[in-house]
């Protein structure tokens, strides 16, 4: 009996630990976006972007020393292989005389492979409705959960989805990474992973308070601890299972998935952060009870079920 008891205290105290270290990730995001911003990344700002081969391979710190000599303006080199490079340059800096002082250079050996451009009218445009995109995702799934859920249930679940996405965008602001489609891509994949993860542990709560009709489990903190226990399991099994996936992306798959890749495996270690101290201990904290989702009986029909 000792035993049990200590393994839900030690539970308790890990979710209150948990939850004290996201507020702080909160925080330390939060100031973040607002003291560095975000790096957009071209498919937002608009400007040019080449892609350009080597018949050897090149380190990528020597090409940008040489394309700073032949290139008067701003740009941002990205190696794909040692072999494979993509320049973005901003809308006003255009210059070409770089491509053909590369192509002349026979020691590196340069084919362009494609040249885009992207005016900054679109990427206004798809920065607007990316966000609106994200803002109706996040409505969908508050009316979701304000039908499913008690109010602290659901409160919990939503600060939950804001907790993942605020930390992720955070992330990208402190390391300066591209912020550009893929990554916003990302973020609604993020929402509706974490809500997954939420609402299970949450349903679980529901059940064991609706099922504790005589409060056996003496407190709403030993049914959380329960619900944890009993879905903890599977949580690690699908989060590891899929961090795996998103692993091999990032490893795998080169610059072009890299932001949605780190967006994502981030978001799928904070979700599964949140939806145990978040989604769970948060309702426990604004004075979740076993009343609240016990079935209410008018007292005609208390009395014929206590006749004998």
């Amino acid at each position: 009996m000792s035993k049990v008891t200590e393994k839900k205290s030690t539970i308790t105290r890990l979710r209150l630990s948990g939850l004290f270290l996201s507020l702080f990730l909160i925080i330390f995001s939060v100031i973040g976006i607002t003291s560095k911003g975000l790096n957009f990344g071209l498919d937002f700002t608009g400007g040019y972007l080449t892609e350009f081969t080597t018949s050897v391979p090149v380190n990528q710190s020597e090409l940008t020393e040489k394309l700073s000599i032949y290139h008067d303006g701003d740009f941002i080199l990205t190696a794909q292989s040692s072999q494979h490079f993509q320049l973005r340059e901003a809308e006003q800096v255009k210059n070409s005389g770089w491509i053909t002082s590369l192509t002349e250079d026979e020691s590196l050996g340069v084919e362009v492979v494609s040249s885009s451009y992207l005016g900054s009218q679109v990427g206004d445009e798809l920065f607007d409705q990316g966000c609106l995109a994200l803002f109706a995702a996040m409505v969908a799934v508050m009316i979701y959960l304000a039908l499913r859920f008690e109010w602290r249930l659901a409160l919990g679940a939503v600060i939950a989805l804001l907790h993942d996405v605020i930390i992720v965008v955070g992330l990208f602001s402190w390391l300066q990474l591209d912020f550009n489609l893929t990554v916003l891509a990302s973020l609604l994949a993020i929402i509706g992973y974490s809500l997954n993860d939420s609402i299970i542990v949450a349903d679980r709560v529901r059940e064991l308070l609706r099922l504790d009709t005589n409060k056996q489990l003496a407190s709403v903190n030993t049914v959380i601890d329960e619900s944890i226990k009993s879905t903890l399991t599977r949580t690690l099994i699908t989060s590891g299972t899929t961090l795996a996936t998103v692993a091999s992306v990032w490893l795998l798959a080169g610059a072009p998935l890299q932001g949605f890749s780190i967006a994502l495996f981030t978001g799928i270690v904070v979700g599964t952060l949140s939806s145990i101290c978040i989604a769970a201990t948060l309702p426990q904290l604004l004075g979740l009870k076993h009343e609240n989702y016990q079935v209410k009986v008018d007292e005609q029909s208390q009395a014929l079920m206590d006749m004998p």
